[in-house]
């Protein structure tokens, strides 16, 4: 294919998956549930940090996660007691647990009462380019409280070689507008032109076989590389392509 039919394509593939239908099958759900700006980003953040394996898993034990959260998870973060953190304990999904949780309540609790929120960290540490500088910073300010060494590996850092698939999937969700219904876009200190495609097994496999991307492993600099193809296709809006690649892989096996 060449530059101008490969776009063609991939935006006609864009149309069809960037589609409330879309959020059936898919995590981003959760936080569909909620109107509130703070109930959509934390629930979105730990939808986020738990997607991984398989999506009706993801969808069942966010739910879970949402009912501990008393259907309020904002409310929740800020004003929990000892015994709300407690009931927390059973939740497990894969390697994420009871123990992980509470730190991950705990610290929300910390960045919206002294860093402006999720949004605030994301503003301050953001390039023009990129959001992978910021997803380090997160990292560190998300463990500046005392934690289990254990809870670190649910937060990924780009500066030690990491795609940050399940963070920059939640960042599209913040900043990419709602118009189709899908992303929510109530996050407008970031922009579009600054995410990153969240790669994973099908987003890489499909972006090789369209030659998008040549690097074999899944990690910062085939995001690096994937970026530079995407921003070629779409410099205002390259995350956009991440329901075709996804899209594509998962549901036409491509």
């Amino acid at each position: 294919m060449t530059q101008k039919e490969l776009k063609e394509f991939l935006d006609a593939k864009v149309q069809q998956y960037n589609h409330p239908s879309f959020l059936e099958q898919d995590p981003i759900q959760i936080p569909h549930q909620f109107s509130k700006k703070e109930d959509i980003e934390i629930s979105g953040f730990l939808t986020a940090t738990i997607a991984w394996g398989n999506r009706k898993s993801i969808i069942n034990n966010a739910t879970k996660l949402m009912t501990l959260l008393e259907h309020s998870p904002h409310d929740f973060v800020l004003n929990h007691s000892a015994k709300d953190l407690d009931a927390l304990a059973p939740f497990v999904h894969r390697t994420f647990n009871g123990d992980d949780l509470k730190y991950f309540v705990l610290s929300l609790k910390n960045i919206y009462q002294h860093h402006n929120g999720l949004e605030g960290v994301f503003a301050k540490y953001q390039e023009s380019k990129s959001m992978q500088y910021a997803i380090t910073k997160l990292k560190q300010v998300f463990f500046e409280l005392p934690h289990l060494s254990r809870s670190q590996k649910h937060v990924s850092d780009p500066s030690k070689g990491s795609a940050a698939k399940r963070i920059n999937m939640f960042l599209r969700w913040m900043v990419r507008d709602n118009s189709t219904g899908v992303d929510f876009g109530i996050w407008n200190t970031l922009s579009p032109n600054q995410l990153s495609c969240p790669l994973d097994i099908h987003s890489g496999n499909v972006a090789r076989k369209l030659k998008l991307l040549k690097r074999k492993q899944n990690d910062a600099k085939a995001l690096l590389e994937l970026d530079t193809s995407l921003r070629n296709l779409d410099a205002t809006d390259p995350v956009k392509y991440d329901f075709a690649l996804f899209g594509l892989g998962v549901f036409e096996k491509f």
